[in-house]
């Protein structure tokens, strides 16, 4: 058996700072993407277990505190069954502080942990995982409100795969690897340097994705069929609790449309003309696979003032290496496809960015940017009221100054909020394009530490 790769996970201070002072946290995200691991790893280390050949991650000093929690996971289908009968029995025997994995299955236990919250307000006490959007969810919504903080846990991203270390070397990695990209970007200062053209390790990196047990998996077709596994158990399991409806047997076919869809305009109508349902039916089954962390809409950003712009969101994938598996893509196949490598990059940098920005400081929000004349910007990042940066992404390995076109005019319009405009390309140099502008070389992106100046 090939020896464990463990990773660190760089939302785990976020994690631990939420544990001292909201009495039930959540860390919610896609299945298999860490959720119980972390949640171990931080809270009850005496119960973490290594699962067949998934990878983890190396722990932080935060992870060798004194927490010790239960742990419960509502996957077991007898402790699913007796939280289902006497949800307020079930939590009033619960450890004085405990792990519920799986919570979305037991929507039933909502009220029950809110009571006992309002009996005895304690920080930290109940660590929840879902694999499922339980935001969405009313009665999860109505009753923690006020009382719980959400960590969102993405898979891997590029820099904490890059920061990978044998389990025989655990603890040797001493200095802080995250990419400081965003924090370069939302301030607008790049500094000029070379980097290695990435070739076709972009076109690995895209399908293999961040999955945790996909990447232990050898490359090519075994990791494929992790994935094409994972998307029929995921669709099968949580997607059903979810919606206990007839039908649902197309959501496989579904998610394949909506991979080949990545990056582009989100599109009701060619998305529901395979099928043979109705298209709110068909919408009713994408916001589900939304709920499940499997595709995300990626909202317009549009000032009220310009009634050009283009108001329709753009769907990506939640994960290249799951998109790419489904439709049967391998790199040589990526790599001589250029309309779907366009696509599968721009979804790749755009989870890339969403992944560094769950554990930044400050809080951000993403939009892709459209107008009626098909001027574009792929993701348009604000930070606060103050600042707006935009990221273009090509896949060849030069850049023009008609790449900035979009760029500039989000420039035009933002005024003094726009801080920085980046076309990211598969080239060699971070060079400056002049008034805030600059081309930067992909795989800078995770390249740590970013230095700025």
């Amino acid at each position: 058996m090939p020896e464990l790769t463990v990773y660190p996970r760089y939302i785990e201070p976020r994690l631990a700072e939420a544990l001292e002072d909201s009495p039930v946290v959540l860390i919610h995200g896609p299945r298999q993407s860490g959720k119980t691991t972390l949640a171990q790893t931080v809270c009850a280390p005496s119960q973490l277990t290594w699962e067949g050949e998934a990878i983890t991650w190396r722990g932080s000093p935060l992870s060798s505190s004194s927490r010790d929690y239960g742990y419960i996971s509502f996957d077991d289908d007898n402790t699913r069954a007796g939280a289902q009968t006497d949800p307020m029995g079930f939590v009033y025997d619960l450890p004085e502080r405990v792990i519920l994995d799986e919570v979305q299955r037991v929507p039933e236990l909502f009220t029950a942990l809110k009571l006992e919250v309002d009996r005895r307000r304690v920080p930290g006490r109940f660590v929840l995982t879902g694999s499922s959007n339980v935001l969405l969810i009313p009665k999860l919504a109505d009753s923690l409100a006020g009382r719980m903080e959400v960590v969102q846990l993405h898979p891997l991203s590029q820099d904490e795969i890059e920061a990978g270390l044998p389990q025989s070397d655990q603890g040797a990695l001493t200095t802080d690897p995250r990419s400081g990209f965003l924090d370069a970007l939302l301030t607008g200062k790049f500094r000029i340097r070379r980097s290695e053209r990435l070739g076709d390790q972009l076109h690995e990196r895209i399908v293999t994705g961040g999955f945790p047990a996909a990447i232990a998996r050898q490359p090519g077709r075994r990791r494929a069929s992790w994935y094409r596994n994972y998307a029929e158990a995921h669709v099968q399991r949580d997607v059903q609790d979810l919606a206990r409806i007839r039908g649902l047997g197309i959501l496989p076919d579904l998610l394949n449309a909506a991979a080949s869809q990545t990056a582009r305009l989100y599109n009701l109508a060619d998305l529901s003309s395979p099928f043979q349902l109705s298209r709110q039916t068909i919408g009713d089954y994408v916001t589900l696979l939304e709920r499940v962390f499997l595709i995300e809409r990626l909202r317009p950003w549009y000032n009220n003032r310009l009634n050009r712009l283009v108001k329709t969101p753009k769907l990506h994938i939640g994960d290249t290496g799951l998109a790419c598996a489904v439709l049967g893509l391998d790199e040589k196949a990526l790599a001589s496809d250029r309309n779907f490598l366009g696509q599968m990059l721009e979804t790749f940098v755009y989870q890339e960015l969403r992944r560094q920005a769950s554990w930044n400081l400050a809080p951000m929000s993403f939009f892709h940017y459209r107008d009626k004349d098909q001027v574009e910007v792929d993701i348009v990042i604000e930070r606060g009221p103050t600042a707006v940066a935009g990221v273009e992404v090509k896949a060849s390995a030069t850049v023009r100054p008609s790449d900035f076109r979009g760029l500039r005019k989000l420039k035009k319009i933002t005024g003094d909020r726009f801080v920085a405009g980046v076309v990211l390309y598969d080239g060699e140099t971070a060079t400056p394009f002049g008034d805030g502008f600059y081309a930067i070389p992909i795989r800078q992106l995770w390249e740590t530490p970013y230095e700025t100046g």
